[in-house]
């Protein structure tokens, strides 16, 4: 039996992000994933190194490489769609999970278990979860000030939501802070300042 699954997957740089606002760089879920994957990665590292931790790096990071599976299926709703209120966000719930089932399903059969808690989010653990929203938030917050550096207003009001989620996850996720506090300034450095470090 054929599979479908990769040319879903393969389908990712189409799905554009951030597609009602105008973007100095545009995006796709593709690009958008491999970060997302990168910073849970080293999130979950440094939980464990730093604040006793016992999580599954890889696993997590292949979650994050996986998380915007069902966009493929349906596109990229954004947020204030999304979320307009909670009605909408579970419909919207609903509709994520049955693009992510129908993802799943593409796969041969021998194949469905091993990636059921990596594709399906509502199989994948609080845990493993939770490091993988802090890092599409920070991700994302990078994404809004690399806007405004470019001297786009229209992330303004992105960078205000998104500061505000940030400053709750390193309350609750001591890996943020340290992760904002040794990764971010230079995110916005210039090739130039980078290569002096």
């Amino acid at each position: 039996m054929q599979s479908s699954f990769l040319a879903w997957m393969l389908r990712m740089p189409l799905i554009k992000r951030w597609s009602l606002m105008f973007c100095v760089k545009p995006e796709n879920i593709a690009e958008h994933s491999h970060q997302v994957a990168i910073v849970a990665h080293l999130l979950a590292v440094i939980k464990n190194k730093k604040f006793g931790g016992q999580v599954n790096a890889d696993k997590i990071s292949t979650i994050a490489l996986y998380h915007e599976a069902s966009e493929t299926r349906y596109g990229d709703i954004v947020s204030p769609t999304k979320y307009a209120n909670k009605a909408i966000a579970r419909e919207f719930k609903k509709i994520e999970l049955l693009a992510e089932q129908e993802c799943l399903a593409s796969l041969p059969d021998e194949f469905q278990a091993i990636f059921s808690d990596i594709i399906v989010q509502d199989n994948v653990s609080e845990e493993n979860k939770a490091i993988v929203k802090a890092a599409d938030i920070i991700v994302a917050y990078i994404k809004a000030l690399d806007e405004i550096n470019h001297k786009n207003p229209e992330f303004d009001h992105v960078e205000q939501r998104l500061a505000i989620k940030i400053t709750q996850l390193k309350r609750s996720h001591p890996e943020v802070e340290y992760f904002i506090e040794t990764f971010m300034p230079a995110c916005l450095a210039t090739v130039d300042k980078l290569s002096q470090n």
